[in-house]
């Protein structure tokens, strides 16, 4: 009975982001591979123009690995949040479907974009590996850990702004904003090593770059300093994500009765 309720779920998840795909993407031109060239684009967009203003090594660093380390997991951030705040709304009509619950809605995205920018991921690094940029993880486990607990903080950030979009219109208005103000925090353009002291325990309090530098101390092992706690993003994600669950459930009550 177990594996059947885990089968079904598995397939309403699957078939809506196959629809979300679709809808997003259309069925004509590049369609579903915009969803890996997208990412792909507009990392290769900022490595190349980083290579002309800036120096090749950056506090001891190449500076394309640190572009792809830090640009990538600010775009599955970004779209993990913006895409989440329209999901109910985009597809209330499902939920009239007794099957299909507003979990498996917002599920359906979220595996989409980490399908997506994950494999843009690997093709990146496979393309900086080719020329020489960047070798084998020296600790393999530590990156996928890291990206996972990005996912998992993405998770629970995405369903706090999503709920709060929901019960109010400004907030699709302000996250935009939000996005850009968040930058500086984000650990894709900066290292804590590279802060001042008394200036890295209120960065390392935000906790999206403790799993950027679990990846880039993965891939650049012990000579690049490194500062995070592995288990601060899951503490952050799982308890977004329960309080996210609840104000979405309570405000979808709002929809039904609008």
């Amino acid at each position: 009975m177990m594996f059947k309720t885990i089968s079904q779920n598995a397939t309403i998840v699957i078939s809506l982001m196959l629809r979300e795909i679709i809808t997003r993407y259309g069925r004509r031109g590049l369609g579903f591979l915009w969803l890996i060239g997208e990412p792909l684009l507009f990392t290769g967009a900022v490595i190349l123009l980083w290579s002309f203003i800036k120096a090749p090594y950056q506090h001891g660093i190449r500076l394309a690995p640190f572009v792809m380390t830090g640009y990538m997991a600010l775009i599955m951030f970004r779209h993990m949040v913006s895409y989440s705040m329209g999901a109910i709304s985009g597809n209330l009509g499902l939920l009239f479907h007794q099957k299909i619950k507003i979990l498996h809605v917002y599920l359906a995205r979220f595996f989409l974009e980490l399908g997506g920018t994950t494999l843009a991921f690997l093709i990146v690094y496979a393309v900086l590996m080719a020329f020489g940029q960047v070798t084998w993880p020296i600790d393999p486990l530590l990156l996928y850990y890291g990206w996972i607990s990005l996912f998992i903080l993405s998770i629970g950030i995405a369903l706090v702004v999503s709920a709060l979009a929901m019960e109010f219109d400004v907030v699709e208005r302000i996250v935009p904003v939000l996005m850009y103000a968040v930058l500086p925090f984000s650990g894709a353009f900066t290292m804590a090593a590279w802060l001042p002291a008394k200036y890295r325990e209120i960065y390392l309090a935000v906790p999206i770059p403790h799993t950027v530098e679990m990846m880039r101390a993965a891939i650049f092992g012990e000579f690049v300093e490194t500062h995070y706690d592995p288990l601060y993003p899951l503490f952050w994600g799982g308890l977004l994500a329960v309080l996210g669950l609840i104000m979405i459930s309570r405000a979808k009550e709002h929809i039904d009765a609008d």
